[in-house]
């Protein structure tokens, strides 16, 4: 059984807003709940690495979810940033190829001689809103979204990275491919009776927990609750009696 401090860890909470006032708002609500923060495009975009910076001046660690995918080169030079920017874990496309991902860790090695910590790496397998016919017919990859999440998790290993993004139906599979150690970043988690969203391939934070996930990505059914306090406590209260 998890603790109440274990379970805060495990769920990352997806600041998914246009700027920085919505997202101060909601972490005053948040405020001595040690979860995970994740900083997407959207809000990357608008406030830039300076709000990163005050997260961990803060205590908070966070995730950059910028889905680096680019030439090797450029995203060695993108990992060296945001290592040095004092990130806690970032991801790149595995689509990016193997070179591409053992660019990213070189990236964030080359940024260590000036005192930066090293962040986790992980690489993003199928966006949890990509259902089959999306990868057949209009990604053009032949088979289930489930072989093409494993085969992009066997690269991220070989790479070298730490873990993936997938969803939480494909948490097993991957571990039993890449060994239980290699981590699983999981959204399209909806606690029961909240609102799919856009997402296709989704569990309940317990089922997920029930599967390994080592951390849940949680956005809206947070973000978006009348009381975005009592609905993360209710979720860690969900892994703490799963």
């Amino acid at each position: 059984m998890l603790t109440r401090e274990q379970a805060a860890e495990r769920i990352m909470v997806a600041l998914d807003y246009p700027g920085t006032e919505q997202a101060e708002k909601l972490l005053k609500q948040l405020d001595g709940i040690p979860c995970y923060i994740k900083v997407g495009l959207q809000l990357f975009y608008a406030a830039g690495p300076s709000f990163v910076a005050r997260l961990k001046e803060r205590g908070y660690r966070v995730f950059l979810d910028v889905k680096m995918h680019d030439i090797p080169n450029t995203v060695r030079g993108g990992a060296n940033s945001v290592t040095k920017l004092g990130v806690d874990m970032f991801n790149v496309h595995a689509a990016g190829g193997v070179r591409m991902m053992e660019a990213a860790l070189e990236g964030a090695d080359a940024a260590l001689a000036g005192g930066a910590k090293r962040p986790t790496v992980i690489a993003v397998t199928q966006l949890t809103s990509t259902s089959r016919e999306v990868l057949n017919e209009e990604i053009g990859i032949a088979g289930s979204t489930e072989e093409a999440v494993i085969r992009y998790a066997q690269l991220a290993k070989r790479a070298g990275l730490a873990g993936v993004v997938a969803s939480p139906l494909e948490v097993r599979t991957v571990k039993a491919a890449c060994g239980p150690a290699f981590q699983t970043v999981t959204p399209g988690i909806r606690p029961s009776g909240t609102d799919p969203g856009d997402q296709s391939r989704i569990m309940t934070p317990r089922e997920a927990l029930a599967q390994g996930a080592d951390y849940m990505v949680i956005g809206r059914p947070i973000t978006a609750a009348a009381d975005p306090r009592a609905a993360i406590e209710s979720i860690m209260e969900e892994l703490i009696q799963g």
